[in-house]
This record gives C-alpha cells, sequence and structure tokens, in this order.
C-alpha cells in the first residue's frame, strides 16, 4: 500500500473531525437543545433529543458520502420537501432568535416601527425566489 491511500484517510478523518467539531460546537454555543427542552417542557427526553442530533448528524454525512437512491413515489416528494423546507425554515428562525438579527436590521435600514413588514418582505421574498429557482432552473 502506498502513502496517497493512507494520506488521503488522514486528510478526510481529520476533515471529518474538524467539520463534526465545529457542529458540536455551534450546537452547544446556541443552546438549542436546552432551549428546546425549555419549550417543549419534556426535560426527561434530553438524552432522545441528544441521540436525534447525532443521528441525524451521522445519517447526513452516510447519505452525503454514498448518494443512496430510494425508488419510491414520486407524489412523496412533496412531503419531503416540505419537512426538509419546515427544518432549514425553523433552524434559520432559530439562528435569527437566538443572535437578534431582526431588531438589528430594522434599526439599520430605519424601520423599528415596521418589523412585520420586514418580516414579511423577508418571507415573500424568500418564497419568490425559491419558487423561481424550481420553476426556472430545476425544470429546465
Amino acid at each position: 500500500m502506498t502513502i496517497e491511500p493512507l494520506l488521503s484517510i488522514l486528510v478526510g478523518l481529520a476533515g471529518g473531525l474538524a467539520v463534526g467539531s465545529g457542529f458540536v460546537a455551534f450546537i452547544s454555543v446556541l443552546g438549542i437543545i436546552p432551549r428546546l427542552v425549555q419549550l417543549t417542557r419534556s426535560y426527561h427526553l434530553v438524552q432522545l433529543y441528544e441521540w436525534a442530533v447525532i443521528t441525524g448528524a451521522i445519517a447526513g454525512s452516510v447519505f452525503t458520502l454514498h448518494q443512496p437512491h430510494a425508488h419510491l413515489p414520486s407524489f412523496l416528494a412533496v412531503p419531503v420537501g416540505l419537512a426538509a423546507g419546515m427544518f432549514v425554515g425553523m433552524l434559520a428562525a432559530g439562528l435569527t432568535e437566538v443572535l437578534n438579527v431582526f431588531p438589528i436590521l430594522s434599526k439599520r435600514v430605519g424601520m423599528e416601527n415596521n418589523i412585520l413588514v420586514l418580516l414579511m418582505a423577508l418571507v415573500l421574498g424568500k418564497i419568490t425566489g425559491s419558487l423561481f429557482h424550481w420553476l426556472y432552473f430545476v425544470n429546465h
């Protein structure tokens, strides 16, 4: 065995550890799991939440590396797409709540009294951009 495969393994492992450590630090600093437990009042399920995050991270890594194909009916794409969109949307909403993005943004653009208008503009812009991307780039 030459040195190149071993070096590839070492670099891949180091990269995975760096990204995984960053992900865990990100989740820990934001306090996502304790906040989720507090909001749902499910203190007895803390370990289940932790294992769900770990399992999701591992499953995401495996799916990214192997790109499996599940030959399912096309009508199942709608609920899967909605679930993925809700996940990304809720993650973005959680980040903006933790980082106080909207109050800071509203002050910078001079809309302190119209945060609802700013929020609706962001939501409608996101929906329009997503639909444009889907209808123009994906279907052509």
